[in-house]
């Protein structure tokens, strides 16, 4: 039985697995990690999955990876690279009109015109609203939350620190109330009055989410996904050169460089415990490997559920995990074209601005909601929301000359069917999202080369996320900060001594960020 000795092990080499192991290699710490798949980088890699292409699988745009972590760990030496995109948002609509959006002040002030003058003028004060409560938010990103049943010292210092800010917030308070509490439509409704604007904007705050703009919460979702930069300028998403593997790629270089010792095809099937310690990990091989520290990149259900004996756990600690909420309801489709699109609201097969960045086909908040309406009854939506991105168009490495590739994010598509398997529906489904997206773009389906559906069981299958949940576990109110993954064990660690949580089931949540594995890698060290 083969095995060895570490000072750290890793489950897991998603984004976040290897920011933790590099932070801890640098701080001296001998460091394994071990990958179930044939590749690092979890969800945020890059497959050939149609000969010539390189696919972003499943994550597939970067803003909110941390800047910090660039330079720390120097990732632009191992090829990592954001190209940003301007315009960053197309949305076509079927009476031939469309709304571009990026970070071009007077684009946006032409473009908004269109709908409303009124809107035009509103804008840049959202803007500087949202950028505002982003300040005041982004601070709590890279620490680590209070515990609030059974605070001490320094919890209580965090939040009076955290109560200074949100004092100096002034007039700006109600906003971020609102923000993170509220729904995305009550703010939206509050500040504009164009259906296509407040639709186009609509999208950030359901995005992996199964809720739709009306329900509190999807406030912060909207904030969570406008708080990311590219190229120092804030909201603003670009593609990763090569694909997003080519970041987790790069963080697998320096973490090579820096000792650690990288696994793949290594299934952890247990985590080993003796006498409320943990004392190394178990393979589905049969090989077993020790050390005092275990550092989980895997979500709350699958780390405490399927890799450890309930019995190994306090009873109200293993009840919490249980009422995690993993409801989800995202779909992924990759699809290689012949062609690009050519809308009818701006026609072309030439790359140009309404190709370069995100293209949402949603009309108004209504049809949201309607789409929203199917999946709460367990169906997916009659008709879906799109997000497609074509990274081919600002980054040609990913695609044969001549040709394109697509990403196609699809809300909603619950994880739990009332009448129907995902294994039976998800390609009548996908063809579905395709007749759609013709409706807007007449050559779409003749430009199909070849596609690659991923229903949420497939999210869950491959990567390993319960419920086919990109955020493991859904981004609400109740489930952040102080509250993620459940109260009392915000601060990475966990009932079992030397076990912690390193992935997006910890705070500050989903999304490519790199924080969860930064801050988890902090509180290790501060307890070595």
């Amino acid at each position: 039985m083969r095995g060895g000795d570490y000072d750290a092990i890793v489950v897991g080499a998603g984004h976040n697995g290897l920011v933790t192991a590099c932070y801890l290699a640098r701080a001296g710490l001998r460091v394994l990690v071990l990958e179930r798949r044939y590749l690092v980088g979890g969800a945020c890699v890059t497959e050939e999955t149609f000969p010539g292409f390189q696919v972003s699988t499943a994550a597939y745009v970067n803003s909110l990876f941390r800047e910090e972590i660039v330079r720390d760990l120097r990732l632009s030496g191992y090829g990592f690279e954001v190209l940003a995109r301007q315009p960053s948002s197309f949305t076509p609509f079927l009476d031939g009109r469309s709304l571009l959006l990026g970070s071009d002040a007077e684009l946006n002030r032409r473009e908004i015109s269109k709908f409303s003058a009124r809107d035009a003028e509103r804008f840049p004060s959202y803007e500087a609203m949202l950028d505002r409560v982003a300040a005041f938010v982004e601070p709590t990103i890279t620490a680590t939350p209070p515990n609030v049943l059974r605070p001490g010292v320094r919890d209580l210092w965090s939040l009076l620190t955290l109560g200074r800010s949100f004092r100096r917030l002034g007039s700006a308070a109600s906003d971020a109330v609102e923000i993170l509490t509220g729904s995305a439509r009550t703010l939206l409704d509050r500040w504009f009055e164009s259906d296509q604007l407040k639709a186009t904007l609509a999208t950030d705050a359901i995005i992996g989410a199964m809720a739709s703009p009306s329900m509190p919460g999807t406030g912060y979702v909207l904030l969570h996904h406008v708080m990311g930069e590219t190229g120092g300028k804030r909201g603003v998403w670009g593609y990763v050169r090569g694909g997003m593997g080519g970041l987790t790629r790069a963080l697998a270089g320096a973490a090579g460089d820096l000792g650690v010792d990288i696994r793949c095809d290594a299934e952890v099937s247990r985590i080993l415990v003796r006498a409320g310690c943990v004392t190394g990990v178990a393979l589905v091989s049969g090989d077993e490997y020790r050390a005092p520290i275990v550092a989980s990149n895997a979500d709350a259900r699958v780390t405490f559920r399927r890799l450890l004996d309930a019995g190994e756990l306090p009873a109200d600690f293993v009840a919490a995990v249980d009422r995690i909420n993993y409801e989800s309801a995202s779909l992924k489709i990759n699809v290689a074209l012949a062609e690009l699109p050519s809308f009818r609201a701006c026609p072309g097969v030439e790359p140009g601005p309404q190709h370069r960045g995100t293209i949402h086909i949603c009309p108004d908040l209504d049809y949201i909601e309607r789409a929203y309406d199917d999946a709460k009854y367990g169906r997916p939506s009659e008709r879906p929301v799109l997000e497609c991105t074509i990274p081919s168009v600002v980054d040609p490495t990913v695609a044969p000359p001549g040709r394109h590739l697509m990403s196609i994010f699809v809300q909603y598509a619950p994880y739990a069917l009332r009448e129907s398997s995902w294994d039976d529906i998800g390609g009548r489904f996908a063809d579905r999202c395709f007749d759609l997206l013709e409706e807007y773009a007449p050559n779409f389906r003749r430009a199909v080369l070849a596609r690659q559906v991923l229903t949420p069981l497939d999210l869950e299958r491959t990567f390993n996320l319960t419920g086919g949940n990109i955020f493991q576990g859904a981004m609400t109110p109740g489930q952040l900060f102080s509250f993620r993954p459940v109260p009392g064990y915000a601060g990475y660690r966990t009932p079992l001594k030397g076990l912690y949580l390193c992935g997006a089931a910890a705070h500050p949540g989903g999304g490519v960020m790199g924080a969860p594995g930064w801050n988890a890698a902090r509180e290790i060290l501060r307890t070595r």
